[in-house]
């Protein structure tokens, strides 16, 4: 990728119809070289269908898209050299050999020689199937099918990795090798990842872009997003006293602290208190310190817990359905206008109304 060339992935105003149905609407993002990026979205939201038209695989109706600076309206075979695509449940040939089918695959993108020999043993050892190599793929877990898909993905050192849940249905132990070689990749390759396992998503991306109801409605990373959607923290006491009691003693330490739940521990003197407020380091701190120091406070166990990126999700899209509800012309909030844009050169003429495909839009 040439250094004039800032972003990997680039897309403006990008609008799918199937039909009557709307995919996604104007919807725009970018993907910096060397990053990774999570792309997330309730069933339905146009992940899919963004990812497909990233790949050339479907056209969009208007706006724009660039891969490595590149048109993918315009030059689909080339952006298709560009990038590994990794889709949902990716078919595999279940009577071919590991090694076999990868140097099949390597073939099909032009491959041949010494530099695919050293390719796919550089695969196989970066995705722990080097001892898998002889062995037939339909014999193998799901967990070797999901490695053989992204030994796939980047076997020709494509600029660009799009990856369509690549941890669905794995267990704990296969979903921690998938994370780890996928941030092996940072810096060398730029990686858009569709998952709905948001703790994978939060611990492998550097950033996530939400869309909802084909909108994207949040982009940033996990703290920009925190920052905007719930900046408060959580506080779990256990602890003795009435809500008259603490709420004067909590409001010493901060006023912006507010009880929002004390529920008595059977059994015990003590209640389960649960306080909101900002999220700054040394209030936990000075709770302890005050409590503690209270005659008649007893205070046995006090932790916060900052939002995470579920959290963050379920307030983004909850956000846009709020706006729906208000306004069913929009469908996201500020700072995420809906917009309406002409068709552009880039996909003039692409609208399809073919009524089978309208069951497609995901």
């Amino acid at each position: 990728m040439g250094d004039s060339v800032e972003y990997s992935i680039e897309v403006t105003n990008l609008t799918k119809h199937y039909g009557r149905i709307t995919a996604i609407q104007d919807i725009s993002f970018t993907l910096k070289r060397g990053e990774i990026v999570g792309f997330l979205g309730p069933n339905g939201a146009g992940k899919s269908t963004t990812m497909k038209i990233l790949t050339g695989l479907i056209p969009a109706n208007s706006g724009k898209a660039y891969i490595c600076g590149i048109p993918v309206a315009t030059h689909p075979e080339e952006i298709k050299r560009k990038i590994g695509y990794m889709p949902e449940n990716n078919p595999l040939p279940s009577d071919m050999r590991v090694g076999e089918y990868l140097r099949f695959r390597g073939r099909l993108k032009e491959m041949k020689g010494r530099q695919l020999r050293k390719r796919i043993e550089y695969v196989l050892e970066l995705c722990d199937l080097t001892r898998a190599r002889r062995r037939v793929i339909g014999g193998l877990s799901k967990g070797y099918r999901q490695r053989i898909g992204i030994a796939e993905a980047i076997l020709s050192e494509p600029e660009v990795i799009i990856m369509d849940e690549p941890t669905i249905g794995l267990d704990p132990h296969q979903i921690l090798k998938i994370r780890d070689l996928i941030g092996s990749l940072r810096g060398r390759m730029s990686v858009i990842i569709s998952s709905h396992i948001l703790p994978e998503i939060e611990l492998t991306c550097d950033r996530v872009i939400i869309i909802n109801r084909g909108y994207v409605v949040a982009s940033g990373t996990p703290h920009e997003l925190r920052q905007e959607f719930l900046p408060d923290c959580v506080y779990h006491l256990e602890v003795s006293g009435s809500s008259e009691d603490l709420e004067p003693e909590i409001k010493f330490v901060h006023p912006d602290l507010s009880i929002q739940s004390n529920e008595a521990i059977p059994g015990t003197d003590l209640n389960r208190v649960t306080l909101g407020g900002p999220s700054k380091a040394e209030i936990g701190e000075k709770l302890i310190k005050h409590l503690s120091s209270l005659p008649n406070v007893k205070l046995r166990s006090l932790f916060s817990k900052k939002a995470n990126l579920e959290d963050i999700f379920l307030a983004a899209t909850k956000r846009s359905w709020e706006v729906r509800a208000e306004d069913p012309d929009r469908l996201t909030a500020a700072p995420f206008p809906a917009v309406t844009t002409p068709a552009h050169p880039d996909y003039a003429g692409n609208k399809q109304t073919d009524p089978d495909e309208e069951e497609e839009a995901s």
